[in-house]
């Protein structure tokens, strides 16, 4: 009998609504070049309605036997993710204590490098090389300088997901991350094509606290695979009264 590899239950979270998602959308409105942050990304931390999204979030999976929610997290080191983890510990509903969340640098954000903090009107104004080099290339292989491609962000999640799969086989796995990383990990998951993976992001935004579940399918394959249970789920949010975001971390021409 193989051992099993895959997580029992794997949980894949867009963090809450950040600071930052609040300063993207004020600067779009109003016409700006510039993102106003003050501080690194890494830094940038929850609004007060994304602590209130992790809440519910949490009390969602709190209604859980205690049996059935995560009992390992990991999460990006980018303070709006663990700060969505702890807030849904803190409301009961993981298993894993906060002293226990793994912190993986390969779940972080995609790196924007020289388009970091631009809007889609200052890309062009700024760097318009670089917003015709990803008209070409599309945003699966588009690297601006400084930066990372989907596909960058892909090779790190390579290496996380089979860190995964040794560790956590036939565990109950939370990950917190953030936008781009959630989709890439589907395309990980399930085995997409760039068309495929675009195609849902063309879909919509990634809601914030937005919830991807896969559980485990013994029968799937040669040795039991994952099956996609629920994708971009915010019924928990409706059902705790926080209202739904998805906002993205960064304008369509820097994604």
């Amino acid at each position: 009998m193989t051992q099993q590899r895959w997580p029992q239950r794997l949980w894949v979270v867009r963090h809450g609504e950040s600071a930052g998602n609040l300063a993207r959308r004020a600067a779009m409105s109003a016409g700006r070049t510039h993102i106003e942050t003050s501080g690194r990304d890494a830094d940038v931390p929850l609004s007060a309605l994304g602590e209130r999204q992790s809440r519910a979030l949490g009390r969602w999976f709190a209604e859980m036997p205690e049996s059935e929610r995560p009992d390992v997290v990991l999460t990006s080191p980018y303070r709006r993710a663990r700060q969505t983890a702890a807030l849904m510990h803190a409301a009961g509903g993981l298993v894993a204590a906060p002293a226990d969340f793994q912190q993986d640098e390969r779940l972080r954000e995609k790196e924007f490098g020289v388009l970091d903090r631009l809007t889609t009107r200052g890309i062009a104004r700024h760097h318009p090389e670089q917003a015709e080099f990803r008209r070409v290339l599309g945003k699966f292989y588009h690297r601006p300088p400084g930066g990372e491609s989907w596909c960058d962000v892909i090779l790190r999640l390579r290496s996380a997901m089979d860190g995964i799969a040794l560790r956590h086989g036939g565990a109950r796995v939370l990950i917190v991350a953030h936008q781009v990383v959630v989709l890439c990990l589907r395309y990980l998951i399930e085995g997409l094509d760039e068309e495929a993976v675009l195609a849902i992001d063309a879909e919509g935004d990634v809601a914030n606290c937005g919830l991807s579940e896969y559980g485990f399918d013994p029968a799937r394959g040669r040795d039991g695979g994952p099956v996609l249970l629920r994708w971009n789920f915010v019924a928990p949010l409706h059902e705790q009264g926080a209202p739904v975001t998805a906002e993205p971390d960064a304008p369509a021409g820097a994604r």
